[in-house]
């Protein structure tokens, strides 16, 4: 345990990187799973088609494989930004397609009538996905996007394989320094698991408030 006592510094500053890293993504995420969902249930079948199109892929491509085209293959064609940048727009695009259809799947549980209602009362498409169907597409996801900013987090992890010296990188440092694998890798195990913890904390509570207002 001393080896995990002596770095506190270099874990610190590790963990700093990814809450960053974290809260950097999901916001970005959160964005793009927005503008994909309203092209998914939009009335323009050309933008449907591009939003499926982006979903599907996403979801069928391991995130590690787009960080290292990203990181190592972009400079290739003029296009320069700094590692943590590049991993924090990769992840935000991959998280974004989970995000979005878990949004989807909220807006597919509001009945038909609410959308009627709205073009009833003279709102557009927009307005009503803004006023009326979102805001009831949220309530009923609040648990599921939880779960998608948890996997976001242990998703950053894999910053540490392009170079990102976060949590993982380094605690993986400091075992090359003192060779004590398991008390360092439980460590940076259990900080993990504490973000995770207050995320599900988090979630919970808002699920069960908007439940009752609901």
């Amino acid at each position: 345990m001393s080896a995990l006592f002596d770095h506190l510094p270099e874990f610190w500053q590790g963990l700093v990187v990814t809450l960053q890293m974290t809260m950097t993504s999901f916001a970005g995420a959160a964005v793009v799973g927005l503008v994909i969902v309203a092209m998914r249930v939009g009335p323009v079948p050309v933008l449907r088609r591009v939003a499926t199109v982006y979903v599907e892929t996403l979801q069928n491509l391991p995130l590690l494989v787009l960080l290292v085209l990203a990181v190592f293959g972009l400079p290739e064609i003029g296009l320069k930004a700094g590692l943590t940048t590049t991993a924090i727009v990769v992840i935000a695009l991959y998280e974004g397609a989970y995000i979005a259809e878990a949004l989807r799947s909220g807006v597919n549980a509001i009945s038909a009538g609410q959308g009627e209602a709205a073009r009833a009362l003279g709102l557009t498409f927009g307005q009503s996905l803004r006023h009326v169907v979102l805001p009831q597409a949220l309530r009923t996801v609040v648990q599921p996007i939880g779960n998608i900013f948890i996997a976001l987090t242990m998703n950053t992890s894999l910053a540490a394989a392009v170079g990102v010296v976060e949590l993982t990188a380094a605690a993986n440092r400091v075992n090359l320094l003192e060779a004590q694998p398991i008390p360092i890798f439980v460590g940076a195990g259990l900080a993990y698991a504490a973000i995770a913890a207050g995320a599900g904390f988090v979630t919970g509570r808002l699920e069960r408030r908007l439940a009752v207002a609901r």
